[in-house]
């Protein structure tokens, strides 16, 4: 709600923009259907961005920051930048792999680690008032 009421500071078509999003007078099944179908749609159309965006750089090639105009003084995308991203691609994949599937656990949060205990509320859970 409080994101999408963002666009209704948007003068004259802001409340109607909120609407849209919404589907409705409330956020509502809808809404929530739309921004989950937005949330998992959204890495794939990046992956075919990505891919066009390769593509493009692998036809008409990047620009040279030196000025060089001959096109016999550029390195080409193939294989050069091609092998150099595979390679940087393929150490963070052993790196995230590496941390995922040996040390799980590195990232976590320490008091995830204490027992429960039905009796004790821990301190940091207060209530709001």
């Amino acid at each position: 709600t409080v994101i999408t009421n963002l666009f209704s500071a948007i003068p004259k078509m802001g409340s109607s923009i909120v609407a849209l999003l919404w589907g409705g007078d409330c956020v509502c099944d809808a809404t929530l259907k739309r921004f989950f179908a937005l949330h998992f749609l959204m890495p794939f159309i990046l992956l075919v961005l990505l891919m066009v965006h390769v593509g493009f750089l692998h036809t008409t090639g990047s620009s040279n920051p030196l000025g060089i105009d001959t096109s016999t003084q550029t390195v080409p995308f193939y294989p050069y930048y091609f092998y150099k991203d595979l390679l940087g691609i393929g150490w963070y994949m052993v790196i995230l792999f590496t941390i995922a599937m040996c040390f799980p656990d590195l990232f976590a949060d320490p008091e995830n680690f204490i027992r429960a205990d039905p009796v004790k509320t821990p301190l940091h859970i207060q209530p709001e008032w």
